[in-house]
């Protein structure tokens, strides 16, 4: 069968390759793969930034969708036929993150499912709405549950709250799409005029270009009043500071990426408005089925950028790190 292999640090590293075809064990189910979509920890993976201990040959990529081709003995939650999508973390079933079950993320330390065929544990994966296409499906795993996570199951987003997001990935989108499922108002920050102006065709109610306005919290917060409730804060410390003078006091930051970098932020104003701080790190099998079943009862759509070749990992990924993205880059088998 057809993987993709790292075999060094860098993007010109990554080919495709043979392997022998894998047979699922005892309670294991072997995935036909579909479709794969990229993140922004793909990208760092590749680059050597994010495990820097990593054994090569290396298969990347957390988030799939496949068909069941075999399932192993004693499984009996999904049967063979039915499309499913491995879940960002395997041994996270339920109840809090452990450093245990933080471990198990696919296509970080564990092998990942850049790969024609893949076998993951039956308990790894999850039915998906049925209505979406492969391509959409695969956005699911990583980029959709982290923002279910943050708004949802963490942050109890309700009608009237405001939310703010930052930019046009991944997480973003999501954010704002089920931030106005749930009735919140949505603010959100880009560089690019043009992309405003298609958020606010999914429905944010406010844009703010942060070129042009660089104290974007600021003006977030007199957009919102006294404040945004909830910031999807997706930049880390180089937005941090903006994202504080934008929420309300008593509100939320969920931390959820460092797409501007690493370094220091000024605790006070935590303390001084009594901010929750949430780091978010995708989520659990139970949140993703929860999360399923919202999408498909809304019939919720995913914005998917641009969809390449199995095989074109290296231009999606050069396309990801030219940052003009707007929403999910996928891959598709071919």
């Amino acid at each position: 069968m057809k993987v993709v292999e790292l075999r060094g640090f860098g993007l010109e590293n990554l080919a495709v390759a043979e392997r022998p075809a894998p047979k699922p064990g005892i309670g294991q189910v072997l995935l036909k793969m579909r479709a794969w979509s990229l993140n922004y920890r793909d990208l760092m993976v590749v680059k050597g930034q994010y495990n820097p201990k990593l054994k090569f040959p290396f298969v990347p990529l957390s988030d799939g969708v496949g068909e069941v081709a075999e399932v192993g003995a004693g499984v009996t939650r999904v049967k063979p036929g039915q499309r499913v999508a491995g879940t960002f973390m395997q041994g996270w079933i339920a109840g809090d993150l452990t450093e245990a079950k933080a471990k198990t993320g696919l296509g970080g330390g564990p092998e990942g499912v850049l790969a024609e065929q893949v076998v993951l544990d039956a308990d790894g994966v999850t039915t998906v709405p049925e209505h979406l296409t492969d391509e959409e499906a695969a956005t699911l795993p990583c980029a959709a549950l982290t923002a279910w996570n943050a708004l949802v199951t963490h942050g109890n987003v309700t009608a009237g709250d405001t939310v703010l997001v930052q930019g046009t990935g991944g997480v973003s989108l999501f954010a704002l799409q089920f931030a106005r499922l749930h009735g919140a108002k949505v603010i959100a920050t880009s560089s690019s005029d043009q992309k405003l102006e298609r958020v606010k065709s999914l429905g944010a109610a406010e844009g703010i270009n942060y070129k042009q306005e660089p104290e974007w919290g600021e003006k977030a917060r007199t957009l919102s009043g006294l404040g945004v409730d909830h910031v999807v804060e997706v930049g880390g410390a180089g937005t941090l500071a903006q994202s504080l003078r934008g929420v309300r006091v008593g509100g939320t930051i969920s931390l959820i990426g460092v797409l501007s970098g690493v370094g220091q932020a000024n605790p006070l104003p935590i303390l001084m408005k009594q901010v929750r701080l949430q780091g978010i790190f995708v989520g659990s099998r139970e949140m993703f089925e929860a999360m399923n079943r919202a999408v498909a009862l809304h019939r919720l759509r995913p914005v998917v950028d641009r969809v390449f070749g199995f095989s074109e990992i290296r231009p999606a990924l050069e396309h990801m790190q030219q940052g003009a993205h707007f929403g999910k880059i996928c891959l598709r088998w071919t």
